[in-house]
């Protein structure tokens, strides 16, 4: 057996072999009820956290923003329709599909927001698969300190 090293020639010559790996490490990025994580950005800006959601392929309609105990949730889905032209399944538009894997996807991504929030003046915009969220923050007056003295008794 000789030492020589012998170059390995990756995985280009075992597309398949690629294919599952990729799709194995495109499984393990979902959450657990099989929703990728959105990629979030916050930014505290002006007296506001602006935290902006990619939502790629998602309608506005689509998009639903949830607030509940101080935790803000945006989540998305998108299902493309079954229906052919010719009522075949797995084709559509008169193609026969050889890989079909944009027909479903959903997004979901939950943050805390600070206590005393008022939902109510949080606003949303959609544009470009990015969904905009604009939350004011509240009033962060000194807390009053009250001292207790206790009686005898």
């Amino acid at each position: 057996m000789s030492n020589a090293l012998i170059r390995w020639p990756g995985l280009g010559e075992y597309p398949e072999l690629r294919h599952r790996i990729d799709h194995f490490f495109d499984e393990m990025s979902h959450g657990a009820d099989g929703a990728k994580l959105a990629k979030l950005d916050v930014i505290e800006d002006d007296g506001k956290l602006v935290l902006r959601a990619e939502m790629p392929g998602i309608k506005p309609e689509d998009v639903k923003i949830e607030v509940a105990d101080d935790v803000l949730t945006v989540s998305g889905e998108h299902e493309e329709s079954k229906e052919s032209k010719n009522g075949k399944s797995g084709k559509k538009n008169g193609k026969r599909f050889v890989r079909r894997e944009l027909s479903y996807s959903s997004f979901t991504r939950s943050v805390a927001l600070p206590p005393k929030v008022d939902p109510s003046k949080i606003e949303a915009t959609c544009h470009d698969g990015v969904v905009e969220i604009s939350v004011p923050l509240p009033e962060t007056g000194s807390s009053k300190v009250v001292r207790i003295t206790p009686k005898a008794g």
